[in-house]
C-alpha cells in the first residue's frame, strides 16, 4: 500500500518512512492506512482508493503467478520431446506493446535456443533483427545455425517470454533488464532494447546454483573477504567480466559459514541463493522495490548483517552503502571501474567537491577490499579466465586515501603481496608461466609489456 501511495504521489517516500517508523513503534496491530490519516498525509477517501488499488494489484500478482506456473508446466513437457534443434519457427506478428497486452500463450519458442546456449557453455546468447542467432563461446561471438531473423520474427521471439509488466515497461522506456527461468535448465539475465532494425535482446545464462571460487578460477585467498563483519568490499571491472558471479560466490560462502541475515538488491535477481546457515532475502529493483536507494534505506531497518548491492550506480546508492558499512554491516557491491584507484576516484567524483574530504575519511575507515577483474582467452581459445587486481585495506592504504594520494596505491599492492594483494600484471604473469594464456594475450592486457618480452 505504501508503494502504491508513493507511486500515485499521494505521499512522498520520506512521509512513508515516517509512517512506517510509527507503525514499528505501535506494532502490526496499527494499520499503515490509519497512521497516514492520523499524520494528515491522506484523507479517508484516498485510503479507500488505496485499499481498492492494493486489492487489484494483489489479484493481478496472483493471476501472473498462476500463469507462470501453467507456462512452466507446458515448457517442461515440451522440453522432454524437443530435439534441441536451433531451427527457428515461422515468424508470427508481434503483439502490440500496450499495458493491456498479455504474453503469448503456449510453449516459448526461444527456450530451445537458450537451452542450446546453456549446453554450449555460451556466456551470452544474442537475438538480433536481421542476423542469425549469435552465441559468445570462449569470449568470441559465433553464428549459430539458422537463417537471419526478420524484425517481426525477432520481436515475436522476445515478446513471447515477457510478462505484462515487463512489456509495459519496455513500451515506455525502449530498454528492459529482466530475469527469465526455464525449468530444469536454468535462469537467464536478459536485456531487451530497440535499435534501428527492430527489437534485439541479449541473454546471459545463470547456473541454477551459485558458483564456488574454484569453479570461477579465482584464488581461494578471496574466501578471507567473507570473514569481515563490517565494512565495504567491492568487486569491479568492465561489463561482462564476471563481477556478478564473483559476488555470488562470496555471498554463497557467507551463507554456508555464518548464521547471519543477508539482503541482496539486484537488477535483476541473477543467482538464486537458498537459505543455508543464513537467512537470505533477495529483492529485485522495480519488482520488489522501487530502486537500489529505496531498498537500501529500508534495509537499514530490516536487521541485516550482510547487504549485497548489484551495482553502485548513483550518488544516493553509494552514500547509503558507505553509511551501512560504517554502521556495522558488511556491504558487498559492484562497480563498472577497471582498477582500485579508479574505483576510489569514481566514488569520490560522485560527490560535490565540498563533501569529498569528508567522504575520503569515511572510505579510508570503511573500505576492506577492492577486487578488480577482467577476462582473457586461454591459449586454445576454448574459454576465458579471470585476471585480478586485489587491494586489501591496511594502515598504509587508509592513509593514502585520506591524504589524496590514491595514485600511490600500486606501490602498496606491489609491496603487499604477502598479504594477498596483487596487480593485474602479477596475475597475468602467473597465467603465462602456467601455460594458461599466451604471452601475446598478456602483452595486450598488461600495464608493463617488459614483463612479457
Amino acid at each position: 500500500m505504501g508503494r502504491i501511495a508513493v507511486s500515485a504521489k499521494l505521499i512522498t517516500q520520506e512521509q512513508l518512512l515516517e509512517a512506517l517508523a510509527h507503525q514499528d513503534h505501535f506494532g502490526p496491530s496499527k494499520r499503515l492506512g490509519d497512521i497516514l490519516i492520523e499524520l494528515g498525509y491522506i484523507s479517508q477517501a484516498q485510503l479507500d482508493w488505496l485499499v481498492r488499488a492494493q486489492t487489484t494489484v494483489l489479484e493481478r500478482q496472483r493471476q501472473a503467478e498462476a500463469e507462470e506456473q501453467r507456462r512452466a508446466q507446458v515448457v517442461q513437457q515440451e522440453a522432454t520431446t524437443a530435439n534441441g534443434s536451433l531451427a527457428l519457427p515461422t515468424p508470427t506478428p508481434a503483439p502490440e506493446l500496450t499495458a493491456a497486452a498479455t504474453p503469448k500463450r503456449g510453449p516459448c519458442q526461444l527456450d530451445q535456443i537458450l537451452t542450446k546456449g546453456m549446453q554450449l557453455r555460451a556466456s551470452d546468447v544474442h537475438v538480433h533483427s536481421g542476423l542469425p542467432i549469435q552465441m559468445r563461446v570462449g569470449g568470441r561471438l559465433r553464428t549459430a545455425s539458422g537463417a537471419p531473423l526478420e524484425p517481426a520474427q525477432s520481436e515475436a521471439l522476445i515478446m513471447e517470454i515477457l510478462t505484462e509488466t515487463e512489456r509495459a515497461h519496455f513500451a515506455e522506456h525502449n530498454d528492459l533488464d529482466f530475469s527469465y527461468a526455464i525449468p530444469s535448465v536454468g535462469r537467464f539475465r536478459g536485456n531487451v532494447y530497440r535499435q534501428r532494425r527492430g527489437i534485439d535482446a541479449v541473454f546471459r545464462p545463470i547456473p541454477p546454483e551459485p558458483p564456488t571460487l574454484e569453479q570461477l578460477g579465482l584464488p581461494s585467498s578471496l574466501a578471507h573477504l567473507t570473514a569481515f563483519h563490517q565494512g565495504l568490499v567491492l568487486v569491479t571491472g568492465p561489463a561482462g567480466c564476471g563481477k556478478s558471479s564473483t559476488l555470488a560466490a562470496l555471498i554463497n560462502l557467507i551463507n554456508e559459514e555464518r548464521p547471519d541475515h543477508i539482503i541482496t538488491v539486484e537488477d535483476p535477481v541473477e543467482y538464486v541463493h537458498r537459505s543455508k546457515r543464513c537467512v537470505v532475502n533477495q529483492r529485485q529493483v522495480r519488482k520488489h522495490t522501487e530502486s537500489f536507494a529505496s531498498a537500501l534505506r529500508a534495509a537499514l531497518r530490516e536487521d541485516p548483517d550482510v547487504i549485497a548491492i548489484g551495482e553502485l550506480r548513483d550518488l544516493e546508492t553509494i552514500s547509503l552503502a558507505i553509511t551501512a558499512a560504517e554502521t556495522g554491516h558488511l556491504v558487498l557491491g559492484t562497480l563498472h571501474t577497471n582498477d582500485a584507484g579508479r574505483t576510489i576516484n569514481r566514488i569520490l567524483d560522485a560527490y560535490p567537491p565540498e563533501q569529498q574530504s569528508q567522504i575520503r575519511a569515511m572510505i579510508s575507515e570503511s573500505l576492506r577490499a577492492i577486487v578488480s577483474q577482467k577476462l582473457v582467452p586461454t591459449v586454445d581459445g576454448s574459454r576465458q579466465v579471470p585476471v585480478l587486481e586485489i587491494l586489501l585495506s591496511n594502515i598504509a592504504v587508509s592513509n593514502l586515501i585520506r591524504e589524496e594520494r590514491v595514485f600511490q596505491l600500486r606501490s602498496v599492492m606491489q609491496t603487499g603481496r604477502a598479504m594477498g594483494m596483487c596487480l593485474f600484471d602479477d596475475s597475468l604473469l602467473e597465467l603465462v608461466k602456467s601455460g594458461v594464456i599466451s604471452k601475446e594475450i598478456a602483452r595486450r592486457q598488461c600495464d608493463d609489456p617488459k614483463l612479457f618480452a
